[in-house]
């Protein structure tokens, strides 16, 4: 992914719902200008959720989710339903279309009180209208279209637009960048490290500094001592991978504010409180306990990856306690939670706002404790608290 080029987890999703053979991805299609979406007479023909990265005027970026029908029978349907239910965790815009011609039905009823439910932005739109005559008085919500023949659905893309939500998130760091502040990223490169680029959370955490006019110097953890002697002056903060925590602060003086790139992409998505509070949870560790480590990607596992080998590892030492620990990756965070004593979860930078915010609540509904890999990570190497020398108020918090 090239710099300029907007995350996934920094898109608006747009989910497209409703019941089987209404028209969803006709209009997805439609809505799109592509072939995006699979289109047939046969019901049922989207069986899982398709997901589709694109800039879509007066939008700007969007991840575009076009949904299998909400009606669906038997055992595979109530697979596809939950995972529509799930999609609904990280719709920022939900759109329900309904067959015009049908009218709204029972399943489309419950549909739409789940999306209020979640209080979502929504729009209900009617297609197939070439096929039906439209009411006089419509609702502010509701608009009519017709896929086919492509009328109204400049319309539904101007209405999507107004639904937008505002952005009113923490940036990564920019709000602690003033003009020529310089910044050391610590960026280890190993077998885990991708070949040839670096990851989300350090291309995000550079174009943050370099648009609040800062400076953004990146070495490696082997040179962090030398570089920080060869500036001459202090950085205003080392920002680094929480795998190299430990080295790194030994190697960073103590009047350097220290960092990582996971405690700055929990607060950007809005749970370092959260994270900071579940990590306690690491003393009440016993024998037999389960403990989920959660990624929000799926990626090529090496040999030392960070989720399977390396924090089970740390666990185990740090604990001293016989362990169960279960992982996920992707889409597939449990709806159960409880079998577990904690769950670790990554920093997120791929999955939006939303979807963050849905994990927290159901782990916190469940009253299972969550915390982060940069939380984690410093805290078992006992430098937690100097980690949170950006965040006064949070760094009280610890012991």
């Amino acid at each position: 992914m090239g710099m300029n080029d907007t995350p996934s987890g920094e898109r608006v999703h747009i989910g497209f719902f409703g019941r089987r053979n209404a028209g969803k991805s006709s209009v997805v299609n439609a809505v799109t200008g592509q072939n995006l979406a699979i289109v047939s007479d046969t019901k049922g023909t989207t069986t899982d959720p398709v997901y589709k990265a694109m800039e879509l005027l007066p939008l700007g970026p969007v991840l575009i989710i076009d949904t299998p029908g909400f009606d669906d029978t038997g055992a595979l349907g109530e697979l596809r339903v939950a995972r529509t239910r799930q999609v609904l965790n990280k719709t920022d815009i939900a759109v329900l279309v309904i067959d015009a011609a049908e009218g709204m039905q029972q399943s489309d009823k419950e549909t739409l009180a789940l999306i209020r439910e979640k209080q979502l932005p929504y729009i209900i739109v009617y297609n197939k209208s070439d096929l039906t005559t439209v009411p006089n008085q419509i609702p502010d919500d509701v608009l009519y279209v017709s896929a086919r023949n492509n009328t109204g659905i400049h319309e539904l893309k101007e209405r999507m637009a107004r639904l937008k939500p505002q952005d009113t998130g923490v940036p990564i760091v920019r709000d602690m960048v003033h003009r020529g502040d310089f910044f050391v990223l610590v960026v280890p490169v190993d077998s885990a490290a991708p070949k040839g680029r670096l990851i989300l959370p350090q291309q995000q955490t550079i174009r943050d500094i370099l648009d609040a006019d800062g400076t953004a110097i990146v070495v490696k953890e082997t040179g962090l001592k030398d570089t920080l002697y060869r500036l001459g002056q202090k950085p205003q903060m080392v920002i680094t991978d929480s795998q190299a925590f430990k080295r790194v602060s030994a190697d960073t003086p103590d009047d350097i504010t220290l960092t990582s790139f996971s405690i700055l992409m929990a607060r950007h998505k809005g749970f370092l409180d959260i994270a900071i509070e579940g990590v306690r949870a690491l003393k009440q560790l016993q024998d037999g306990d389960m403990v989920l480590i959660s990624e929000g990607c799926t990626h090529h596992r090496q040999c030392d990856d960070i989720g399977t080998v390396k924090i089970p590892r740390w666990l185990q030492q740090y604990t001293g306690k016989k362990l169960v620990i279960e992982t996920s990756s992707g889409r597939d965070f449990p709806m159960d939670l409880t079998r577990y004593a904690m769950v670790i979860h990554c920093g997120g930078c791929m999955l939006n706002e939303r979807e963050v915010a849905a994990r927290m609540q159901r782990a916190q509904r469940q009253h299972v404790p969550i915390t982060n890999y940069g939380i984690f990570i410093a805290c078992i190497h006992g430098i937690l608290k100097r980690s949170l020398a950006p965040f006064p108020e949070l760094q009280k918090r610890v012991p």
